[in-house]
């Protein structure tokens, strides 16, 4: 399964999600790993590492992130990804928009799609401190739990 995180510049949350995801698929053996990517509805950040904070705050729980690099999502994303999982409502408004109808059910809340939080949105912590930014990973911790759990359900 293809899966693709997404938030609004693709340098806090989804680098988040997409990390976690890697490291609790890849522990399971999960094979949906090589198929997991992130993406921003902003490409500002084209080309550049995940912010710095998110880079420590995954490191302080044994993820890299540094490899990752930031893009925009592109139309193709909604053919190529069986799944795209957002940080927030706005993001997923974003998606919905320009996904058409064929994406609109590939498409959801990371949180409760994981069965993290129904309804629940990530804060976004780019204008928080380190304390946010350990929530978030907290977050995008539990959220790959869920996702395994899910994905294991369904196969």
């Amino acid at each position: 399964m293809n899966i693709l995180f997404v938030c609004m510049g693709n340098i806090c949350r989804s680098p988040l999600l997409e990390g976690w995801a890697r490291q609790v698929l890849a522990g399971a053996g999960h094979p949906a790993t090589s198929g997991l990517d992130s993406a921003g509805t902003g490409d500002w950040h084209a080309g550049q590492p995940p912010d710095a904070r998110a880079i420590a705050a995954a490191a302080r729980h044994g993820i890299d992130l540094s490899e990752q690099r930031a893009r925009g999502v592109v139309a193709e994303d909604f053919q190529r990804f069986d799944l795209i999982l957002c940080a927030d409502r706005e993001n997923l408004s974003w998606l919905q928009a320009r996904g058409g109808p064929a994406a609109q059910e590939r498409v959801a809340l990371a949180l409760d799609w994981c069965g993290v939080i129904p309804g629940g949105e990530m804060p976004d912590p780019y204008y928080g401190t380190a304390a946010d930014f350990d929530h978030a990973c907290r977050l995008a911790r539990d959220a790959a739990h869920g996702l395994l759990r899910r994905l294991s359900r369904q196969a």
